[in-house]
């Protein structure tokens, strides 16, 4: 079985026209989106339907919550409530209806997913600190676990009771070893790297890689200025920050 996970389009629809012009090689049994298709990005309606044709298993990001009016954007930080709103503006009742009814954490052929975190995943925290990723690792249930939220791409390892990571861009699972990986981000990563980011899981082979592929930058960054949207949101995709 080989699956594609992607994460974090966040609207940015150039970003993701271009992984999925490069899913086409992949040749994948199946996708998995973990979340936040909208929020930041000017193209949220146009997003959401290219991941719907491509029938994946889906949970929900903080953004998709938002925008569906289940999660309080009022503490989201200020530019990020904007394109919140704005967005809310744009989908349709439907659109909210689907993005409403997306689950927090699944389960597929022993691999866990989720957007955020295996602890508390309804609070949307960030896994980042080995503290946060230990804690995670107490709740896998899995050998595999992929996440997104953080828009940056690592890989967490724990064997025998040792906890190691990796920002390498491949994997090869090993025996008696469970691994959280973070796919990064299609629309808006931040790992000062502005290419979009996405993993393939061949489970076979059993390694993961993380690859990352050109776009349109300044394309996706001016319709976020002719949406009205804060120039900042603009600014960031060019730097990957």
């Amino acid at each position: 079985m080989k699956y594609v996970i992607f994460s974090d389009i966040h609207a940015n629809l150039e970003a993701f026209d271009a992984v999925l012009e490069k899913f086409k090689a992949e040749r994948a049994d199946r996708y998995i989106c973990l979340g936040d298709l909208v929020g930041y990005g000017a193209d949220p309606t146009r997003c959401i339907e290219k991941v719907n044709a491509l029938d994946p298993v889906l949970v929900a990001g903080n953004h998709d919550f938002a925008a569906a009016g289940i999660l309080n954007s009022d503490f989201f930080n200020s530019y990020a409530y904007q394109a919140i709103e704005w967005t809310k503006s744009q989908l349709s009742d439907e659109h909210k209806q689907f993005l409403g009814r997306l689950k927090l954490v699944r389960h597929i052929d022993g691999i866990t997913l989720v957007h955020s975190n295996l602890y508390l995943p309804e609070l949307f925290e960030y896994m980042q600190s080995s503290y946060d990723v230990q804690l995670g690792f107490t709740k896998l249930e899995t050998p595999l676990c992929f996440i997104g939220h953080s828009h940056v791409p690592v890989f967490f390892v724990m064997s025998r009771g040792t906890f190691s990571f990796s920002t390498e861009p491949y994997m090869q699972m090993v025996l008696d070893s469970r691994v959280i990986v973070n796919v990064g981000s299609v629309g808006q990563p931040r790992d000062d790297n502005p290419l979009a980011s996405y993993a393939v899981y061949d489970e076979t082979e059993g390694v993961i890689w993380i690859k990352r592929i050109e776009y349109d930058v300044d394309k996706a960054a001016g319709k976020i200025r002719q949406a009205g949207l804060s120039e900042i949101l603009s600014e960031r995709l060019k730097y990957g920050r």
